[in-house]
């Protein structure tokens, strides 16, 4: 990475973080409570930590593992998947029906693995769904993904003939909470997991570099031997592995689903992490690590609204200002004359 790279790289850090120390302060100052850590036991006796960090920790690397391939779709296509909610139910619902069935007792059919990759399959191929869409047929990605976002939860709830099975299987539990001995909550390891895997593949493949090339310029990367089309097919598929990954962690959290509510409003704070994290959400740079922190600080907010006693209904509208003000600010225009603004005083001084 060039040093100019490498400078763009930091400065867009700088506003997830920005954003995280602002509300770490607001907290401190209204309640210092809100960061205090204790280790509790959880139902079956295990030690576990718990506080609103653990909150953040544990709820935040869901948004952090669809951040990852979110980043990648608004890099590759300029749009955005609002799909994923609907995808992560239907991911979820794969997962109790290859595990239990129709009308189980709750007892294993299958190993949890078999599974998660069939979950990570069908999560796939609706990705492919969305990616030809967009890629081959060149929708916009909102509208396009806009028929799975409207039919998704009916077909997560035909999957299991509009039956809510259960899985008694203690060993489930531990993908959504802890495992044995281990007082930080198993997804905050499976976003670890998920962001190293990413790391490695942008570190040790060419797929980051064609990524940025096909959202700046997709005419102009094609006259550069890439397939563009391709390219923006695999993001998709690769946010479709993503949600698998969240289906698991959601389904494990209630041992069952609700086609209905389950990943209820997910994909706003996986677009917002994405946001926070400072890309361009018309496609091209991109920097995921941002995208992750942005998807910590957009939990931070949530619990944070939730410590205040701020209804769920409206959180929606709390967020949607958050939005307004981060397109705002990441307009051409505003960046314009702040830099001019920046000068002037540099200058005065």
């Amino acid at each position: 990475m060039t040093k100019k790279n490498s400078l763009f790289a930091s400065r867009q850090i700088f506003i997830p973080i920005a954003a995280l120390v602002l509300l770490a302060l607001f907290n401190l100052i209204l309640d210092p409570s809100f960061f205090k850590i204790t280790l509790g036991h959880n139902s079956t006796g295990d030690p576990v930590l718990t506080g609103y960090l653990m909150t953040i920790l544990d709820y935040g690397s869901e948004v952090a593992i669809l951040a990852i391939g979110m980043t990648l779709v608004t890099a590759a296509s300029g749009g955005q998947d609002i799909s994923v909610g609907a995808a992560v139910a239907i991911a979820g619902s794969v997962i109790l029906r290859v595990l239990v069935g129709l009308g189980g007792d709750g007892t294993l059919k299958a190993p949890i693995i078999v599974g998660f990759l069939a979950a990570c399959v069908v999560a796939m191929l609706f990705g492919a769904f969305n990616g030809i869409l967009v890629a081959v047929f060149n929708i916009q990605p909102m509208v396009a993904t806009l028929i799975l976002y409207t039919a998704g939860r009916s077909i997560a709830a035909w999957i299991n003939n509009n039956e809510l099975p259960i899985i008694t299987e203690p060993t489930f539990t531990y993908f959504g909470g802890f495992i044995p001995g281990i007082p930080i909550p198993t997804p905050f390891f499976l976003a670890v997991l998920c962001i190293v895997i990413t790391m490695l593949v942008l570190k040790f493949t060419t797929l980051g570099l064609y990524t940025q090339a096909v959202g700046i310029n997709a005419s102009s990367s094609r006259l550069n031997g890439l397939n563009p089309t391709f390219i923006k097919w695999l993001s998709f598929v690769i946010l479709g592995l993503c949600v698998a990954v969240v289906g698991l962690i959601k389904t494990s959290r209630l041992s069952t689903i609700n086609y209905s509510v389950i990943a209820k409003d997910i994909e706003m704070d996986a677009i917002l992490a994405v946001a926070l994290g400072g890309n361009v959400l018309s496609g091209g740079k991109f920097n995921i690590m941002a995208s992750i922190v942005g998807a910590y600080v957009i939990q931070f907010l949530t619990t944070t609204l939730y410590k205040f006693n701020v209804s769920s209904d409206a959180l929606p509208a709390y967020k949607a200002i958050v939005v307004i003000l981060l397109v705002v600010f990441s307009a051409p225009t505003v960046k314009d004359k702040l830099l001019k603004l920046m000068k002037k005083q540099k200058g005065v001084g």
